[in-house]
């Protein structure tokens, strides 16, 4: 059983331009070096926040002229009412690099106190109708100003999630480009939310109106904090709902980025407020207080099973994204280079750190030991290291996760499934890697094609017919995704129909985008987000009957 490859740690820089920095020559004279040099500082024009370590200055071919690392700020404060604050108790909490173990900064550790004064400062706004009394097309534009105002911190944003959140650089940086997609979109769709006229006889005029709920309280995950958190307070902001966001304690950084493209794109005073605390003391505050009017979470099944617990005392509506074990069925006339492609994406990005990643292969068995030989290979092949290092596969984000899922696999093998590769943590590097995992000969009521790694492990199960094939996808308390491979056409219609998923993705993992609804069935929750439908989720309908 072969490992999988990995880097050794190296400086961390980025492959940047002067014109991707926004730094020009003729304005930035200083910075048109011509040679390599060491370390010095460079405080950029007109950004006060923006401090550039510049490690490593060398020219880098087609890749960039500048090579360049962003010093990360020792310390960050909560964002409420407008203002940044300390926690009320004064205690912060630390925020560890999962690639090497060590901290990074420090975060204002929100209270119970602290959530108090976040939803007063929503419900003044709100109260205010601060957000009501814009026309829609003018919330629309707020939220255009805050995605061109997020541009500005790019280069901060790729490397916190590469830090606090063990991102591939790739993705880091991708991060910005996909969270201002969800800010346009919503910030287009701001005046487009209609009601409807309703004919009920003569001299009755009858209309209905989308009204927002109020006080809206989000909890975000801490895989995708920024383009989740950013989708949630867009869908708010949109329909004139105010927020208050727990951010995550693991990796709250980029939200407070976003914070502060709000504070710059000129947000009221209470419309946003972003306050990171751990789950059990700011999280539970938030979703037990009573004088809040709607709930956005995203996480596990049994933590959302405490949310909706605190949300029925006070008969709170939810939109709910839960965990997911989601399986990708492989019938016997597919394209097995796009299946391995297509498979090996969907469970090994972000270390397979997604509540819809493809965790279970469902495989006919005329092709099920030529697709776990295909698997194995692209496990096998994948660099495993920090991702600001280039790595292809990230850390856990956690030494807990870690522990967690290595646990599982070991349940894997005692159970009797064939360990193809990887089921331990990575020697010799720092940190808290997972080696690509893949399982082979597993039966459907085993755990661990029932319970969810939230890691890069990937369990195949054999299948004799069409029939069986469906009964196992559908064989799990979640459903969140389901996927399907084949050339066949009139089959793919007739199975992704059959799939209780709230999305299902033919030949394609994550085929899809942000204007396709996301969300889940069965305990994988409810309500949808992504797409226009997620508006509905924040609103809800008046009726008004008049008479003439």
């Amino acid at each position: 059983m072969a490992a999988a490859r990995h880097i050794d740690a190296k400086p961390r820089f980025f492959y940047q331009s002067t014109a991707e920095l926004g730094i020009h020559p003729r304005r930035h004279a200083k910075f048109a070096l011509a040679h390599p040099v060491t370390a010095f500082s460079l405080r950029l024009p007109g950004s006060d926040n923006l401090q550039l370590n510049l490690a490593r200055l060398a020219r880098s071919g087609d890749q960039g002229e500048r090579i360049m690392s962003i010093e990360i700020r020792p310390y960050w404060k909560n964002y409420i009412g407008g203002k940044w604050v300390d926690s009320s108790d004064g205690q912060r909490i630390d925020i560890i690099n999962p690639g090497n173990g060590q901290k990074i900064c420090e975060v204002a550790r929100g209270t119970g106190a602290d959530i108090d004064k976040a939803v007063a400062a929503a419900r003044s706004c709100f109260k205010a109708r601060v957000l009501q009394d814009m026309a829609p097309h003018e919330r629309g534009a707020l939220l255009f100003r805050i995605a061109d105002e997020l541009e500005k911190a790019a280069d901060e944003i790729a490397e916190v999630e590469c830090l606090d959140n063990g991102k591939t650089l790739e993705k880091g940086r991708a991060e910005l480009p996909l969270t201002q997609r969800y800010l346009r979109y919503y910030a287009g769709l701001a005046d487009k939310l209609e009601g409807r006229q309703i004919p009920i006889g003569t001299d009755l005029l009858d209309y209905t109106t989308h009204e927002p709920y109020g006080v809206s309280a989000q909890i975000v995950p801490w895989n995708g904090p920024l383009p989740v958190g950013a989708r949630s307070i867009a869908c708010a902001i949109a329909t004139a709902n105010t927020v208050v966001l727990k951010s995550p304690e693991d990796s709250p950084l980029s939200l407070f980025l976003l914070a502060e493209a709000c504070e710059r794109a000129g947000v009221p005073d209470g419309a946003v407020n972003i306050v990171c605390g751990l789950g059990y003391e700011a999280g539970a505050a938030l979703v037990a207080h009573d004088d809040i009017d709607h709930i956005v979470f995203t996480g596990s099944v049994e933590t959302g099973k405490s949310v909706l617990r605190a949300a029925a005392e006070r008969v709170i509506p939810c939109v709910m994204e839960l965990g997911g074990k989601s399986g990708g069925i492989v019938f016997p006339d597919a394209d097995l280079d796009q299946v391995a492609e297509s498979a090996a994406a969907g469970i090994f990005k972000h270390a397979g750190q997604i509540c819809s990643a493809g965790s279970r292969l469902i495989v006919h068995r005329s092709l099920y030991d030529e697709v776990v030989s295909r698997l194995v290979a692209k496990a096998e092949a994948l660099t495993v290291g920090p991702g600001i290092d280039g790595a292809e596969l990230g850390p856990l984000i956690s030494a807990r996760q870690l522990d967690r899922v290595e646990a599982l696999c070991q349940v894997g093998i005692d159970e009797g499934a064939t360990l193809c590769t990887g089921g331990k943590r990575v020697a010799g590097l720092d940190g808290y890697f997972m080696a690509p995992t893949v399982f082979g000969d597993v039966t459907p009521q085993m755990r661990i094609a029932q319970e969810e790694f939230f890691g890069p492990v990937v369990v195949i199960i054999p299948f004799e017919d069409t029939e069986e094939a469906i009964e196992i996808a559908n064989g799990t308390d979640f459903g969140l995704a389901a996927g399907l491979y084949t050339n066949n056409l009139s089959l793919a219609h007739k199975v992704a129909h059959r799939l209780v998923a709230g999305q299902v993705y033919v030949n394609q993992w994550w085929a899809g985008g942000i204007e396709t609804p996301f969300g889940g069935m069965k305990r994988s929750g409810y309500g949808r987000e992504k797409g226009q439908e997620a508006l509905l989720g924040y609103v809800q309908t008046k009726n008004i009957g008049i008479k003439l």
